[in-house]
């Protein structure tokens, strides 16, 4: 017989800037739902962390990098770059307000005050597509976690930064050197093909092992210089 551990309670909901986005909780777990699509929730995180940690893993050694991560989501990939002190700075780009003020003031706090507390961090309350297309500014890594997958965009505007154009501006705020990393729910041998075409160099593709099912990876990928 269901009871109202089975049912998700609706903590938040707002219409945001690209839709509807959802707060709930089932159970124990904290989800974030945009559109009705499913996007995370709080039972695990290794994927989010091994992005971060794969990433840094294929940079050289060159000290105190600054990672530009595309999408706060649920808060595990900030906390985790956040309690490595080989980052120099960490800048999130994150463009849905509402998932901001769940981490500030919301129950997501509980996983991410200490990183958004941390000095290094900043955050930028903006789309990625155009941040890359417009920044000046460039980073040692960039970690993407804004989507389900390349071939899975929560939003049709995304889809273009997985195409040539969209690497090619992931490439230009990267400095020589610099590592590209996009989680992704499945694997993409035709991604893989999308990034050696950029220019990038020493594409690979690393999985994170599941109970059941397809496995979550990182693409990585490395600018040349």
């Amino acid at each position: 017989m269901p009871t109202s551990y089975d049912i998700p309670e609706v903590l938040d909901r707002r219409e945001g800037p690209y839709g509807e986005v959802v707060l709930r909780r089932h159970g124990e777990l904290l989800q974030i739902i945009a559109n009705g699509c499913f996007l995370m929730d709080t039972s695990d995180g290794r994927s989010e962390r091994m992005l971060i940690d794969a990433a840094l893993d294929a940079l050289d050694d060159r000290p105190t990098p600054h990672v530009l991560i595309g999408g706060l989501g649920v808060g595990f990939s900030l906390a985790h770059a956040a309690a490595n002190p080989r980052w120099g700075r960490i800048t999130v780009v994150e463009r849905e307000p509402a998932i901001v003020d769940w981490h500030r003031t919301g129950p997501l706090s509980a996983l991410s005050a200490e990183a958004l507390a941390d000095p290094r961090t900043n955050i930028l309350e903006t789309d990625l597509v155009g941040f890359v297309n417009e920044t000046c500014a460039t980073f040692d890594v960039l970690c993407l976690d804004i989507d389900n997958g390349p071939g899975w965009t929560v939003t049709e505007g995304n889809g273009g930064l997985y195409a040539r154009a969209g690497l090619t501006s992931c490439a230009r705020v990267l400095k020589p050197g610099g590592v590209l990393a996009v989680w992704s729910a499945k694997p993409s041998a035709e991604f893989e093909g999308s990034l050696a075409n950029a220019g990038f160099q020493q594409v690979r593709t690393e999985e994170i092992p599941v109970a059941r099912g397809v496995p979550d990876v990182v693409h990585l990928a490395v600018r040349p210089g």
